[in-house]
């Protein structure tokens, strides 16, 4: 995290007459510092017991929390370069890199090629790590709808040059990550492409039209499977004995041990449902583990850190839309609300406001692609913000 301070004190050398404004925002970098270093913790904690079971007993008891401490590493070192580039750049930048993520999420899907994990095709094995490009389309989506808006800006309340485009877009996108399957990562993208698309300000019937599709696919989708249905079903009834001990299992267990919690938690390393009763409690339900140990105040401090990101997102976007900057204001805009919708969805899961979804909590859970992607979508943020405070301060673009 210091290596990112130290960015902001390199960028912050003010010349004579011009304002003492920071460069950077530094209470976003500490906000951002604290979830990764308490997810390092957490990590930690959820993990250590895991190489005491058969599935993980050759691993050792620090696998995990060093193996993310490298991902940290290696998110920070990828943030630094991805803060180093202009926005301008990013914008010439959102085509190709939409289309090689696209890619990527075709390749995944080729047997022999694509890793295979209790019947999903995530992961390209890339040596000793996996790389998830469902990952990198989060933040592909982000600069390639917010450059689709500017781009479109005269169309955008047209249905064949306006709606069309982006909806079939999505549509393909879509298709390949339901293929894996990966519907979490769908929803979380489509979130952001309609979210930027909204904001960039298209008609709004024909939002609406897009809104309303993109839902009907995602009930129909669900009505379609019948495990996702009974995930849904069991959701609304996780204490059913039938359920409690099949498909709400890992519902059921994370309500127990946030029951336990109860205030201020049985004290941190303590929990005891992530002594292999709660599965994946390292990852998805990490809030579950959060819950246990430090209980409503730990989880309230968590969710306000999360909104303050969220809200400082939306503020530094405003400042970049006051000063005409559109591509940078709606990347911006796609970051939050990125940051917003998954870490929602993920902390709804683990309080059983939400059917289970294979979502981490951004910046706090393990996993190499989502850390190191989360570190370059606020970098993206950073980068944002550095350039607006610039032109602030009479500096050129």
């Amino acid at each position: 995290m210091s290596v990112l301070a130290g960015l902001g004190a390199s960028l912050n050398t003010v010349p004579p007459g011009r304002t003492t404004m920071s460069s950077i925002d530094m209470g976003l970098i500490v906000a951002v510092s604290a979830l990764a270093l308490f997810g390092l913790l957490m990590v930690y904690s959820a993990s250590i017991a895991l190489a005491d079971g058969p599935r993980y007993e050759s691993y050792g008891r620090f696998y995990f929390v060093i193996r993310h401490a490298i991902f940290i590493m290696v998110g920070l070192l990828a943030a630094l370069f991805t803060a180093s580039v202009p926005m301008r750049v990013w914008q010439k930048l959102a085509l190709p890199l939409f289309a090689l993520t696209l890619l990527l999420l075709m390749v995944v899907l080729v047997p022999g090629i694509g890793r295979e994990v209790n019947g999903a095709r995530r992961w390209l094995p890339l040596g000793p790590i996996n790389f998830q490009p469902s990952e990198l389309m989060k933040v592909a989506v982000v600069l390639f709808a917010a450059d689709y808006v500017v781009r479109k800006r005269d169309h955008l309340q047209g249905f064949l040059r306006g709606f069309m485009p982006m909806a079939a877009t999505l549509g393909v996108v879509g298709f390949l990550l339901l293929t894996e399957p990966d519907l979490g990562a769908f929803i979380v993208i489509g979130a952001i492409a309609v979210g930027i698309l909204f904001i960039g300000g298209i008609n709004l019937k024909l939002f609406i039209t897009l809104l309303a599709g993109v839902m009907s696919c995602f009930f129909l989708l669900i009505w379609m499977s019948p495990w996702r249905r009974e995930r849904l079903f069991v959701y609304l009834d996780p204490w059913n004995p039938e359920n409690t001990y099949g498909s709400a299992y890992q519902l059921s267990h994370s309500l127990i041990a946030l029951g336990r919690g109860e205030w201020f938690g049985v004290g941190l390393g303590a929990s005891i449902e992530k002594l292999h009763y709660l599965p994946e409690a390292h990852t998805d339900f990490i809030v579950a583990v959060i819950g246990e140990e430090l209980g409503f105040v730990g989880v309230a401090c968590l969710v306000a850190v999360f909104i303050f990101i969220v809200l400082r997102g939306f503020d530094i976007a405003r400042q970049a839309m006051v000063l005409e900057r559109v591509f940078d204001g709606l990347v911006a805009q796609g970051v939050a609300l990125w940051i917003g919708v998954q870490a929602f969805i993920n902390i709804g899961v683990c309080l059983g406001l939400l059917p289970t979804k294979g979502l981490t909590l951004p910046l706090v859970s393990y996993g190499g692609s989502g850390i190191v992607l989360n570190l370059v979508g606020i970098a993206l943020l950073l980068r944002v913000d550095y350039e607006t405070r610039s032109m602030m301060r009479g500096k050129r673009r």
